[in-house]
């Protein structure tokens, strides 16, 4: 008994959902951040149902490179909103303005 491709495709999409409204509707950075790592996730979640439907390794090795660079995202990020808490005392990305000119 398998589960059908549909199922992983819908919950796939309803995560991407999810990580869209969040990024979209929050204002806090922290939160932005898991967002998008929630719609990256999504895409890795399609892509492992589509390879194992196929049989193919090549999904799996796509959803490690995504997953290396959603790693090298999260560092880099979290080390820029810690330097940006420390001089602004904030999170929250409308209040931020750092990088203005």
């Amino acid at each position: 008994m398998s589960v059908p491709i549909l199922n992983y495709l819908v919950l796939s999409a309803v995560l991407f959902s999810i990580g869209a409204l969040g990024v979209l509707i929050r204002r806090n950075a922290l939160i932005l951040f898991m967002s998008i790592e929630l719609m990256l996730n999504a895409v890795n979640l399609a892509f492992i149902a589509f390879a194992r439907q196929w049989g193919d390794v090549a999904g799996q090795v796509i959803v490690f490179f995504v997953l290396v660079v959603a790693a090298a995202e999260v560092v880099v990020g979290l080390a820029i909103i810690v330097n940006i808490f420390r001089t602004k005392e904030t999170v929250d990305i409308d209040e931020i303005d750092l990088l203005r000119g």
